[in-house]
């Protein structure tokens, strides 16, 4: 009874403050594609965890092949490709994001971090993070910065 109850006052103090059910922090389901010997991408995965997402880890040896399957080019390259809800993510992009993406329900292919940037979620080094742009890609491999961080030393 007492669980019936709880629920029953949750949801009249949702129904109250006028939050929907969406608002409210659901795990994001995340599939993760990585060679076995990169250290890294263990770290981005810890990071996704951290901002409630709940992630596959799928350990392969030809990770160019999910590559070349979602369309990531090798200027958009980096050491992981995840596929979320239909979206490519491709390198150390952060978890927010990709929940950016999801909210506006873009129209792209995905969003990528390029190469190895120190200071991205996974790449971190001390204080230092070198300035970066997240950019989107579409399937014309058009480009746009969909966020940039402009680093500390």
């Amino acid at each position: 009874m007492k669980i019936v109850k709880s629920f029953l006052t949750i949801g009249l103090l949702v129904a109250n403050v006028g939050i929907s059910a969406e608002s409210l922090d659901k795990p994001i389901d995340i599939v993760v594609h990585r060679s076995p010997t990169c250290t890294c991408c263990g770290k981005w995965l810890a990071h996704l965890k951290q901002n409630n997402f709940t992630v596959t880890d799928v350990v392969i040896d030809n990770v160019q092949a999910i590559k070349d399957k979602y369309g990531v080019t090798q200027e958009l390259a980096s050491c992981h490709t995840a596929i979320v809800e239909g979206y490519v993510i491709e390198g150390h992009v952060p978890a927010n994001d990709i929940k950016t993406l999801l909210k506006t329900k873009s129209k792209v292919v995905g969003i990528a971090v390029p190469g190895m940037v120190t200071g991205t979620p996974g790449m971190e080094m001390g204080d230092r993070v070198d300035p970066y742009k997240v950019v989107s890609f579409d399937h014309e491999n058009h480009t746009q910065v969909f966020n940039s961080y402009e680093g500390t030393k």
